[in-house]
């Protein structure tokens, strides 16, 4: 079964994880230090979540498949999706750096 999967599944899976933890690590320090009300960080941390949360879900899903069709397919959306994540990330420490929220 390893043979058929292409290395990309596992490095989006660790990495989804990883970064899956970041924001959760972000959305705890805002809620903690009462700043959720008063800035935009907390609605783009938990959409990174949701986004680095499915991209885990179908990289798992991709390293588990049997069929080398399927595998591909939901490795490619898992890919998209932590572009997209990366991309919401960026976005946001970009609006923070220029004191833009």
């Amino acid at each position: 079964m390893a043979e058929q999967n292409s290395p990309k599944a596992p490095h989006l899976l660790s990495t989804s994880a990883n970064l899956l933890g970041f924001c959760f690590i972000v959305l705890t320090s805002l809620k903690i230090s009462k700043l959720n009300g008063s800035t935009f960080i907390d609605e783009g941390a938990a959409l990174a979540i949701v986004i680095f949360m499915s991209s885990c879900f179908l990289s798992f899903l991709s390293l588990r498949s049997k069929s080398p069709v399927r595998s591909n397919r939901l490795e490619n959306t898992a890919d998209i999706l932590f572009l997209c994540g990366l991309i919401v990330l960026f976005i946001t420490t970009i609006l923070i750096v220029l004191n833009i929220i």
